[in-house]
């Protein structure tokens, strides 16, 4: 198992020279999630540092915004995600081309998976607020498995994710806490700051999830 710090300089590395697409990407994300959602959605950041669906507002358990997010966050959510580890894994530098892309190829599947984990997460939510952030970090992966493991199923991604999360659920929820500093440092800037935060957030969680997936695989036998 790596450091946080590890991560975080493996982002950075994968970052560097590339910064102008991985922005562009953000920005390209949030405008769309601005122009067909309600500002408070796209502003509704998770401990992930994932864009999360509002559930509590009942504009979106019923009616057209409930729509809306699910058949158009749910499957930008991979896509965004996804974008950031082709950057990391590969230094592809299409992020904004892969974003759609990764958010089209396989939609429906996209769309069910990522419904179930926010559907999920909720019930355990409304059983105690712990477990349902415990439940947060175990379905965290599932993004990166529909793409590694396209001939799964979308409970079977996600059964995948708490398989690999066993034992590591912590050390993703403090790889986001050591970005607690940025997180404060962007709120100064009114904001600005978040379009970079949140490159670097998610290229840290795509080297994560390689690290939990080679673990996975070792103690798998696979």
């Amino acid at each position: 198992m790596k450091q946080n710090s590890a991560y975080k300089n493996d982002a950075l590395d994968a970052l560097r020279g590339r910064w102008a697409s991985a922005l562009l990407c953000t920005i390209v994300l949030m405008l769309v999630l601005y122009i067909v959602m309600s500002p408070s959605v796209v502003g509704n950041m998770v401990l992930l540092g994932q864009f999360a669906l509002d559930f509590a507002n009942p504009l979106y358990m019923t009616g057209a915004g409930f729509v809306l997010t699910v058949f158009i966050l749910c499957p930008l959510l991979v896509g965004y995600q996804n974008s950031f580890r082709k950057l990391y894994v590969h230094g592809d530098t299409a992020c904004t081309s892969n974003l759609f892309s990764e958010a089209l190829n396989g939609y429906l599947r996209n769309v069910g998976a990522m419904f179930l984990v926010y559907l999920f997460t909720f019930l355990w939510t409304m059983l105690f607020i712990i477990p349902g952030i415990v439940k947060t970090f175990s379905y965290a992966m599932t993004p990166y498995i529909l793409k590694d493991y396209p001939e799964l199923s979308a409970n079977q991604a996600i059964n995948l994710s708490c398989r690999m999360m066993e034992g590591r659920r912590f050390d993703l929820f403090y790889l986001h806490l050591s970005f607690i500093g940025w997180w404060f440092l962007s709120i100064l800037t009114l904001g600005v700051g978040f379009f970079w935060l949140v490159p670097y957030v998610q290229t840290a969680q795509a080297a994560f999830y390689d690290d939990v997936r080679q673990d996975y695989l070792r103690r798998s036998g696979l």
